[in-house]
């Protein structure tokens, strides 16, 4: 499957989305688990390559 996953995001605030087609514009992230966080929801998870700020 590699080569044709998209990677949908609508973090505004990160300098790698597209804000008109709620994409990333990495070719991939890394996804990280949230620090004492047992939830069992999306939650315990984040996206560890955001990086604030459009330029």
């Amino acid at each position: 499957m590699q080569g044709n996953q998209k990677i949908k995001c609508t973090v505004g605030t990160c300098k790698y989305n597209n804000a008109e087609q709620n994409m990333c514009n990495l070719e991939g992230i890394e996804v990280k688990p949230t620090n004492n966080c047992n939830t069992k929801k999306a939650d315990e998870s984040m996206c560890a390559s955001y990086d604030y700020g459009k330029e």
